[in-house]
């Protein structure tokens, strides 16, 4: 072959990224999570968008049943500080904690196990020059994403239904954020273990306790102390508590501290399906 033939044929080659290696974490980290969330939105937009819908309805029908409903015969319930609030207002809150939950777990877990056992899909992303991290902070956002759409969706029902009387609610979508967040990326790292569907309903087995539990629907208080101390130690719980404080303005040091439990739970997770990902993927 003449030297300009091998020119041109170098040239039309394809161009394989290389991995950097000059810089702090990256063994595990390209800078190009944004190429993970790209692809995540247009397969939403072609595909998965009536799935996406879908998961918004059931906190709304469970605030519309028990609110409405069973809230006619409860009355008003004891909110936080002690004050004195429609049972309807008690438990829309939680509903948008739940709301959140729901959007980031649903992505992060079957979603995630579908692309990771079926389409193998993270096999092909990190065989480019994208790392565990990448991947990892890719799906997490997409998770966070459905959560915020939920959790926007829920806090506009609670708007027109006149459940929104503090201007502290204005913090509810971030703090929605921060709940669908710290569920999302302990979600996806617990789902890197999973082989089976049967595995899978492990999940559904684990949320529905968790929701009804949590003083979603009803005070704490009502169960004994050590079964207390056991709902206090779940993650929802923290967030159904800091979305009642903002939702009524009482706002104190317990509140911070519900939101620091799912800082360290966010921190925790992304750490853990990294490593989770790698030990998977870059052996």
């Amino acid at each position: 072959m003449s030297a300009p033939s091998q020119d041109r044929a170098t040239e039309s080659a394809p161009v394989i990224p290389e991995f950097p290696t000059d810089r702090p974490l990256a063994a595990i980290y390209g800078r190009n999570a944004r190429s993970v969330i790209e692809r995540g939105f247009k397969v939403i937009a072609r595909q998965n968008w009536a799935v996406l819908v879908s998961g918004f309805f059931e906190p709304v029908l469970y605030l519309l049943a028990m609110g409405l409903g069973l809230g006619a015969l409860v009355g008003e319930v004891s909110g936080p500080g002690g004050s004195s609030i429609p049972y309807t207002a008690y438990i829309a809150p939680a509903l948008l904690a739940t709301s959140a939950m729901n959007g980031a777990i649903y992505d992060s877990t079957w979603n995630v196990f579908f692309k990771l056992r079926f389409a193998r899909v993270y096999h092909a992303m990190l065989q480019t020059s994208l790392g565990p991290m990448d991947v990892a902070l890719g799906e997490i956002f997409l998770a966070l994403f459905r959560g915020f759409l939920y959790a926007c969706g829920f806090m506009a029902v609670m708007l027109v239904m006149g459940l929104v009387t503090s201007p502290w609610a204005i913090l509810m979508v971030p703090v929605a954020l921060l709940i669908a967040v710290g569920f999302a990326s302990v979600g996806m790292a617990v789902t890197s273990y999973l082989k089976s569907f049967q595995q899978m309903d492990v999940i559904n087995f684990v949320m529905l306790p968790m929701f009804l539990f949590s003083a979603t629907l009803y005070p704490i208080e009502v169960f004994p102390e050590v079964i207390q101390w056991f709902i206090k130690a779940m993650p929802l719980w923290h967030g159904v508590e800091l979305m009642r404080h903002l939702a009524v303005g009482f706002v104190s040091g317990a509140t911070l501290g519900h939101a620091l439990y799912f800082v360290a739970m966010t921190v925790f997770g992304v750490w853990f399906t990294t490593v989770r990902l790698r030990a998977l993927f870059l052996r």
